[in-house]
């Protein structure tokens, strides 16, 4: 199973993402979507797995602050904040959050600690990236996608 992992698009799908979102079996969303015709996008390439974002207002109500999925054997918790995780996580294999716009992928403990870091508008003189992963049997492996961008003076 293939999987993309983003976070904190704000309101943006740029060409390179939708290209990969179309080769996907599942999408995972960690927040900061900024408005539903972004999650109606999303969810015409792949099934779509979402957690709301600060940034998430009044329209994304509906949205999970939270949420645990598994697929392909491996459960993932999903949050848009890492510092609003809970004390125990039991049975997580993978933790994929967003926020911070910095890339991370970190295993601590037995875990798994994702941040796709962004590819929507490009803040903060950081990279534009997502993650696809690939997910069997219990196991899974990721690679950093990094969307090239202009630089702004």
């Amino acid at each position: 199973m293939k999987i993309a992992i983003l976070s904190d698009t704000h309101g943006l799908l740029r060409p390179e993402v939708v290209e990969l979102l179309k080769t996907v079996d599942v999408i995972l969303h960690g927040g900061d979507i900024n408005k539903q015709s972004i999650v109606d996008e999303l969810r015409q390439y792949a099934p779509l797995y979402v957690v709301r974002g600060n940034n998430d207002k009044d329209w994304a109500e509906a949205i999970p602050h939270d949420l645990t999925v598994t697929l392909g054997g491996v459960t993932f918790f999903m949050v848009h904040n890492k510092k609003e995780m809970p004390a125990n996580l039991p049975g997580v294999n993978v933790v994929v959050f967003g926020h911070s716009h910095k890339y991370m992928q970190m295993e601590q403990d037995g875990v798994l600690w994702l941040n796709p870091g962004s590819c929507g508008p490009r803040r903060f003189h950081q990279e534009i990236t997502m993650m696809l992963a690939e997910v069997a049997d219990g196991r899974i492996m990721v690679d950093k996608i990094t969307i090239p961008h202009e630089a702004k003076l």
